[in-house]
């Protein structure tokens, strides 16, 4: 009796030791770096509109439909994605911990970055500009934002960049948020905005704000958006594949007439992979 108390015992811990294992393969899955897994988690931005934002209807933005379209091309659906907020100083110990499998987050490629990430792309080719009010004529180029109230969010470059080598009589303003740039833009507590045109025009295409600002379209820096994966990871040309495939059938051009069309934003041509401009 004893004997069989203990064979039957036995047996149980055999079976959940099995159950086990078996659980612990099934987790494997979910953050298979190569496609097919049971979801994929994407780094994106959540408060950018037009790029990447978080909304109580859930993601929208360029960057959300780029990751979306290759993320489908990788194996998933859209109910797989897990979406990670990536804000920008986060975003190099996001990938090397494997926190994500990728991030889409208006994520220009510089040569520091590439030291401690790889990209796939370029995927967009965004500048910086200025954004100001609709019936403002006085500014014409970026040197008649001298003397002129410029805003740009706190720790940014931007406007740092423009009265450093194109408007030295700028007077710099530094607010906490893009968005309270564009109430004072609005309220001519400011003269103008700075950051890359595409997060301008994402900006400017929220139904408030319609007919409201326009673009400078100065084309003061170049930057090269890319996705950034984690250093020699395999996902960087099975990416590259699916935003070439995106260019071709017209997805990618959708992508930007949805989430830029109403600011009037006159995009660059899709760039080809591996053409980063200086």
């Amino acid at each position: 009796m004893k004997l069989r108390k203990v064979t039957a015992a036995s047996a149980v811990v055999l079976a959940l030791t099995v159950s086990a294992t078996a659980c612990g393969g099934d987790k494997k899955d979910d953050n298979s770096s190569s496609g097919g897994g049971k979801k994929i988690t994407i780094g994106i931005k959540f408060d950018q509109p037009g790029i990447g934002q978080k909304t109580p209807q859930g993601y929208s933005g360029f960057d959300v439909d780029v990751a979306t379209y290759v993320a489908g091309k990788l194996g998933y659906k859209p109910d797989q994605i897990e979406w990670r907020e990536s804000k920008s100083a986060d975003r190099e110990t996001m990938l090397q911990r494997g926190d994500v499998q990728f991030i889409a987050a208006s994520y220009s490629i510089t040569p520091e970055r590439q030291q401690k990430v790889d990209f796939a792309g370029p995927y967009l080719l965004a500048h910086q500009d200025v954004l100001i009010r609709a019936d403002d004529s006085t500014i014409k180029s970026p040197s008649d934002l001298n003397s002129k109230k410029l805003c740009s969010v706190t720790g940014s470059t931007s406007a740092q960049n423009v009265k450093d080598k194109l408007a030295p009589k700028a007077q710099l303003q530094q607010y906490p948020a893009y968005s309270a740039c564009l109430t004072g833009l609005q309220s001519k507590a400011i003269d103008a905005l700075t950051t890359d045109d595409s997060i301008l025009a994402g900006y400017a295409s929220q139904s408030q704000f319609k007919g409201k600002f326009k673009l400078g379209g100065f084309k003061m820096t170049n930057e090269n958006y890319g996705i950034g994966v984690k250093k020699g990871s395999d996902l960087k040309a099975k990416i590259n594949k699916a935003l070439e495939e995106m260019v071709s059938d017209g997805s990618w051009q959708k992508a930007v007439d949805k989430n830029f069309g109403p600011a009037g934003y006159k995009n660059e041509p899709a760039p080809k992979i591996g053409d980063i401009k200086s």
